[in-house]
């Protein structure tokens, strides 16, 4: 297990005072994050060392992670040494640990669980959602408004991924007259199988594609860039890839989403249960646009933004 703290510097006259602790703390007293796979390896783990850090420096306690745990066992283990640690809120960076926390979290009734994007919950296990339908909405717009040939293209990685209807709303209210081409992974990881359908699709036209999985969607920009057609990019700012081929990207940002929940339940007022965040809680937002987006069209898209942030409907529910 991977610890990291800080320091006092003060050294020996700060530890007879009790240690680090410069305030009076709150209900949290250390944090555990799990990884199901490398933390490294995509933007969405890097994302989620990040949220960890920022919690670490705001609310200065310890902080653990773990990588690659991915069974049962695995996290009943690195729950127990976390526990044994004084962790007391406990992360797991993907949806896969939900059914897992629910069959320990009743073992832990004073340890907090959260984890993403699924619908299982108790008194003491919290699933975090972000409002996809809405970032993929004004993702789709864009691509619908881009297009040349009136074919997109979705790669998802599931079905259940509300940003892939989203954008098919979005594209279809911006221009009805656009084909929008769906097919679906199943599963985060295939990246040669995101590949061959990315193939398949460029064969029969279509010019703008929305890859919504995090493991696959650098690769499908680079060969959209080879290709001279488009992108949106996912999870995080994509334009570096590329500013003619991204046009813009739907952006999640887990690391404030984190910093959220942990502020909450150092203030005891994390619930248990599906709690949905939205642009408005600053923890969804579109990518910088690509020049080749006419600066009309983003002022439009801007102003469409701040509207639902403002009345909470979509332009195609006003």
């Amino acid at each position: 297990m991977k610890r990291v703290l800080f320091i006092c510097i003060s050294g020996i006259l700060l530890v007879l005072l009790g240690g680090c602790d410069l305030y009076s703390r709150g209900e949290l007293q250390a944090v555990g994050m799990l990884f199901d796979s490398p933390m490294e390896e995509q933007a969405w783990g890097k994302k989620g060392y990040k949220g960890l850090m920022a919690i670490q420096k705001r609310e200065n306690v310890d902080v653990y992670y773990k990588e690659n745990i991915y069974t049962e066992n695995d996290v009943a283990l690195a729950v127990n040494e976390f526990v044994e640690n004084g962790v007391n809120l406990i992360f797991g960076h993907s949806n896969s640990f939900g059914k897992y926390f629910k069959e320990i979290a009743s073992d832990y009734p004073d340890v907090h669980f959260v984890y993403f994007n699924g619908n299982i919950h108790s008194d003491n296990l919290t699933s975090l959602k972000f409002n996809g339908e809405a970032m993929g909405f004004f993702g789709g717009m864009v691509a619908s408004k881009m297009t040349e040939t009136n074919q997109l293209g979705i790669i998802g990685a599931y079905e259940w991924q509300p940003e892939i209807e989203g954008f098919y709303e979005g594209a279809k209210y911006q221009n009805p007259a656009v084909d929008i081409y769906i097919k679906i992974l199943n599963t985060w990881v295939n990246k040669d199988f995101a590949i061959d359908i990315y193939k398949k699709m460029l064969a029969n036209d279509i010019d703008v594609f929305y890859p919504t999985g995090d493991s696959f969607s650098n690769e499908i920009i680079e060969r959209a860039k080879k290709n001279d057609v488009h992108t949106i990019g996912y999870v995080d700012d994509q334009l570096k890839l590329g500013k003619k081929t991204v046009l813009t990207s739907t952006v999640q940002h887990v690391d404030r989403l984190y910093e959220i929940a942990a502020e909450r339940f150092d203030k005891g007022n994390l619930d248990g249960g599906v709690l949905t965040f939205d642009f408005g809680d600053g923890v969804i937002s579109l990518g910088d646009f690509s020049p080749l987006v006419p600066e009309s069209f983003q002022q439009e898209i801007k102003e469409s933004i701040q509207e639902y942030i403002e009345t909470g409907k979509l332009p195609n529910a006003r």
